[in-house]
């Protein structure tokens, strides 16, 4: 048996914004404002987003002047959990 392994062309708008490091919101938002590229119709009642157009919009996205963050190791706060009542 051959193993044949495909890569994607379109994916739905969760992975799409997981391919960018966006949240849904943030990816939503910036599809309204035109500043990422519009879905693709691929049935009567769905779309996607071709990955090709995430990568060329991903590539001139302009260098950061920003650092991310140093990894202090440090724990990160836990939310508390509301209590079954």
């Amino acid at each position: 048996m051959t193993t044949v392994a495909i890569t994607p062309r379109l994916v739905a708008k969760e992975i799409a914004a997981q391919v960018l490091s966006l949240s849904v919101k943030t990816f939503e938002r910036l599809v309204q404002q035109g500043d990422i590229p519009k879905p693709r119709q691929i049935s009567a009642g769905r779309v996607a987003w071709l990955v090709v157009e995430l990568d060329e919009w991903a590539l001139k996205r302009p260098p950061s002047q920003i650092l991310p963050p140093e990894n202090t190791g440090a724990k990160k706060p836990r939310r508390p959990h509301a209590s079954a009542g």
